[in-house]
């Protein structure tokens, strides 16, 4: 019955063949017909994009409650939402000043070829900036300060203040020697940049070697699930046992607790093995 649901909202074997014979041979009007398999994917990713990662807590709390008909995974997954969305935003701030990292190590790469090509630094900059973005927030007023004579090492070490942008105070003080001691600002700049892109690569390499801790973080939280769906193959109503029953509510939450707790402790190893 399913399939043929699907054949009969795909427009039957062969649609396409007899909208294009219709459309030829003018038999009356054709419409847009059902939609495609790539629309329905793109509408999925837009869908996917709108719902955020922490909304999917209920959702998953709902199907729960409907299959053990309780309540309790329903007031779990609403209860999940701030730490979910929490843990996404810290994901996209570390994202975010990553990008912004990059950013601030091609404006130095360009400000430096921009010098060598005979640009007054002001001058530079404004171009630099404007091809590559690592100034972030404060490109309007760095750019100001560049253009109207301003304090431009100060307006960079503001900048330098955003997330991921501290290669902008290596910058600062670059312009500050090269402006008020008459040294070679490129030579300079080129040596902030190598010493940039060290960092970042050592950054790399640290994320790929803690690869495989945080792939067997994920596996440790995802074996409660396994344990589950095998209760379920054997027979055993675990859902029924954990929703419906002193004992099972008293595992749930020592067990929740205990994965928690877990969890939170191994991502601070790791953390504290990138910050280090």
């Amino acid at each position: 019955m399913c399939l043929g649901a699907a054949v009969c909202l795909l427009g039957g074997p062969n649609s396409g063949a007899r909208r294009a014979q219709l459309l030829l041979a003018g038999g009356g009007a054709v419409g847009a017909g059902p939609p495609d398999w790539r629309w329905l994917a793109g509408e999925l990713r837009r869908l996917r994009g709108r719902l955020r990662a922490e909304w999917w807590a209920p959702v998953i709390g709902l199907v729960l409650a409907v299959l053990g008909s309780s309540v309790l995974p329903v007031v779990a997954g609403a209860a999940g939402v701030p730490l979910l969305r929490r843990a996404r935003l810290a994901r996209e701030a570390r994202r975010a000043s990553e990008r912004h990292g990059n950013a601030v190590i091609a404006l130095c790469g360009a400000l430096a070829g921009e010098v060598r090509a005979g640009r007054q630094p002001g001058e530079a900059l404004q171009w630099a900036a404007r091809d590559s973005g690592g100034l972030g927030e404060a490109q309007a007023a760095v750019l100001a300060a560049a253009r109207f004579g301003g304090d431009v090492p100060g307006a960079l070490t503001a900048a330098g203040r955003q997330p991921g942008a501290e290669g902008l105070l290596g910058l600062a003080a670059c312009w500050r020697v090269a402006v008020g001691q008459g040294a070679g600002l490129a030579a300079g700049l080129d040596r902030l940049e190598g010493a940039l892109r060290a960092e970042r690569d050592q950054r790399a390499d640290l994320k790929a070697q803690l690869a495989g801790a945080r792939s067997t973080v994920v596996m440790l939280a995802g074996l409660p699930v396994l344990g589950l769906l095998l209760g379920a193959a054997m027979g055993a109503e675990p859902l029924h046992v954990l929703l419906h029953t002193g004992a099972g509510i008293g595992c749930l939450v020592v067990g929740g607790s205990l994965e928690g707790l877990g969890m939170w402790w191994a991502m601070r190893i790791v953390r504290g093995a990138e910050a280090a």
